[in-house]
């Protein structure tokens, strides 16, 4: 019989292919327990003042009866596994807790004996640690698909945040590496979670989701519908898909306990099917749209498997793919985007040398240049360089007084990227050409200048023993790129 600190090496290791991570952005009130939420977030994230966070990120058990082809730990696999008792994790992550190891605990799990039967331990060792040792910190539940929604329901109220992982991007990969799980036992619980949220009105402006049924027709999440839908009976109680209440709050609970504070997340691995970044994009606008999630998040597939069905154990993993598709959701997110502007049918995947973005922004030359002084606030959001920060900064000082060119490196604007795109009192300093070839070249060998002449393909992650980025041994003897023969500067950092 394992020791409970060889199940942790066996359930920490497993955990670590679940990308799902994020400061929580919501403070839980502390009523004398120990530990806060409070800008609390997951496993070395940042918090939104500036703390680095420290979470254990552990799986309750790697015993699963499913055989997902693109899972470490699918039944079939030849792997050592562990379950944790409820009782035994509790004591373990408050312990670790006191000793300043952790501020929170982010667990998820392989789905043992049954779903409601994994998310019934869960649930007794979330509530050992709220109600038993007074936890009062950070936790991140996940739920496994199919449970029921009176089990999801009461981790909710213990828990910070939830997140039902959407796992691939379409049905017909879902289908062909797990098919086991079936989209509607995916798309069941992200609705309870959000009706819930809804209900509670923690969501903003979300009073009206599940009655307007267009939110389905802009993509492609409609074969996750489940006949019915969640209801309210009308006195606030909740029932669900088959009609059943959902448990009712207990007797001397707070009215004023939330459910799901920090709201909720979804996952889908990227590389392990054949689906274009255009697919993965408008699938995650619609997750967005449809269920208010906090968090799309993309985890880059790491071969595990000789399944002839996924790419060989060689296969690199697209890192540099799954960066790009995070800025595309921050486009999503902050800046007003859409899938269809970010991708179109003529270009399915992003370009993996530019910030998407800037390759908008070459797509629509012809909006370019914009003159800062006089475009609004959401044609300001377009510009390459110009964040939400420094474009409200742009608003506010323009009031005033009229921007000149050397104004906006103060303001915030990355001028190296915003100078090809806008005119600050109609004068243009982007070049002699305002075409996307010229631009593109510039920008490219900018970045390869700043990147010491690192190839601009090179798109691993950079090591400190990298042999290319060692060739001129430290940096202080590299020879600087952008000074001739005689010392003098040529090109500007910009």
């Amino acid at each position: 019989m394992e020791s409970t600190l060889e199940k942790l090496k066996i359930l920490a290791d497993g955990a670590k292919y679940d990308v799902s991570c994020s400061s929580s952005g919501v403070g839980r009130r502390n009523t004398g327990k120990i530990g806060s939420s409070a800008a609390a977030g997951i496993c070395h994230s940042w918090s939104a003042d500036g703390r680095c966070i420290s979470l254990l990120k552990i799986l309750f058990t790697n015993k699963c009866v499913y055989d997902c082809e693109y899972c470490v730990n699918r039944r079939t696999a030849d792997v050592a596994r562990a379950s944790f008792e409820p009782k035994e994790l509790a004591r373990l992550t408050i312990e670790f807790y006191r000793r300043n190891y952790i501020e929170g605990l982010f667990l998820s799990s392989a789905v043992e004996v049954s779903p409601d039967y994994t998310a019934e331990r869960i649930m007794s060792c979330i509530r050992l640690l709220r109600n038993e040792y007074g936890f009062g910190g950070y936790i991140h539940a996940k739920i496994i698909p199919g449970v029921s929604p009176e089990i999801l329901h009461q981790i909710g109220l213990l828990a910070d945040r939830l997140s039902v992982n959407i796992e691939l991007p379409t049905k017909e990969s879902l289908n062909l590496l797990a098919p086991q799980k079936k989209p509607k036992n995916i798309f069941a619980p992200m609705k309870q979670i959000t009706q819930t949220l809804t209900e509670r009105k923690q969501l903003k402006g979300a009073g009206t989701m599940f009655k307007n049924q267009d939110i389905y027709s802009a993509g492609n999440l409609s074969y996750l519908e489940p006949e019915g839908e969640n209801i309210s009976t009308g006195d606030g109680s909740l029932v669900d898909l088959t009609g059943r209440p959902l448990a009712a709050p207990e007797k001397g609970r707070s009215r004023k306990e939330r459910f799901a504070p920090a709201g909720q997340t979804t996952q889908m691995i990227i590389g392990a099917s054949p689906e274009s970044d255009r697919q993965i994009v408008k699938t995650s606008e619609n997750l967005y749209r449809t269920f208010k999630m906090k968090r799309v998040y993309f985890s880059a597939y790491i071969p595990v498997s000789n399944s002839p069905l996924l790419p060989t154990p060689f296969t690199a993993p697209p890192l540099a793919r799954e960066h790009r598709l995070y800025q595309a959701d921050w486009l999503l997110r902050f800046y007003g985007f859409t899938a269809d502007e970010i991708l179109d049918e003529k270009t399915p995947f992003l370009d993996l040398e530019l910030d998407p973005k800037i390759s908008w922004a070459l797509r629509n030359i012809d909006k370019f240049p914009m003159e800062i002084n006089k475009v609004s606030l959401d044609e300001l959001l377009r510009i390459p360089g110009v964040g939400t920060t420094s474009a409200l900064r742009i608003v506010r000082q323009r009031r005033l007084s009229a921007i000149q060119f050397d104004d906006l490196k103060k303001i915030g604007v990355v001028v190296k990227r915003a100078r090809y795109f806008i005119t600050c009192c109609g004068k243009y300093c982007g070049g002699p050409d305002i075409a996307p070839d010229y631009i593109k070249n510039e920008m490219l060998a900018a970045e390869c200048i700043r990147n010491r002449l690192l190839p601009i393909d090179d798109n691993v992650q950079l090591s400190m023993f990298n042999p290319v980025a060692n060739q001129w041994g430290t940096v202080a003897n590299r020879p600087d790129p952008i000074r001739n023969l005689h010392g003098q500067r040529t090109v500007s950092h910009g």
